[in-house]
């Protein structure tokens, strides 16, 4: 199997830091070759399933204007600064939106967001034995309120499909497996 080849690009949309939108002319390993195929950039970001000593989850419910009904669980999460490492970005984001530090930090992989119009790179984390250090200081748009969950609400809100974003539900599930398989 021979992967895809982009034989030229050129940005249509340069919104923001955020998003940018190209256009690429791209050949198939056939020879085809397909021009305007969309590509979407926004920066990688991290998200972060954190368990405190005493075995609870972090997890926020908050707002998100893209998803059903506007409201959701979620773990830690945000963008990865330009030159940053992700496990710096995880640890950095656990502080800043809820004033947790963890000892203990698994990567559970990097995943594409959307495997034919690129996004971002997803790079999951479980950090355990989180402990309380310092006042949160996140400056999320949305508003969020931090809950302390015991392993089977989570279990039970990732069935019930309370965690509205595909990553999130994935380093959930990901982070569960290892947890219960120690």
């Amino acid at each position: 199997m021979q992967p895809w080849k982009t034989l030229s690009r050129r940005t249509i949309l340069n919104h923001s830091r955020f998003l940018s939108v190209e256009s690429h002319t791209v050949q198939l390993p056939d020879g085809q070759q397909i021009s305007d195929w969309p590509w979407i950039i926004t920066p990688d970001y991290i998200n972060v399933v954190a368990v405190t000593t005493e075995g609870l989850f972090l997890c926020f419910r908050q707002s998100k204007y893209g998803v059903e009904g506007g409201i959701t669980l979620a773990p830690v999460g945000g963008y990865i600064e330009p030159g940053e490492d992700p496990l710096a970005a995880a640890r950095r984001e656990l502080r800043e939106e809820t004033g947790y530090e963890a000892p203990d930090w698994q990567h559970l992989g990097n995943f594409a967001v959307d495997g034919n119009r690129g996004v971002a790179t997803a790079h999951l984390f479980l950090a355990q034995n989180a402990r309380y250090i310092i006042p949160a200081d996140a400056d999320d748009l949305e508003e969020q309120e931090l809950l302390l969950m015991r392993h089977a609400e989570v279990e039970q809100a990732l069935m019930a499909g309370a965690f509205k974003c595909v990553p999130w539900t994935a380093a959930l599930a990901l982070a569960l497996r290892i947890i219960d398989d120690s």
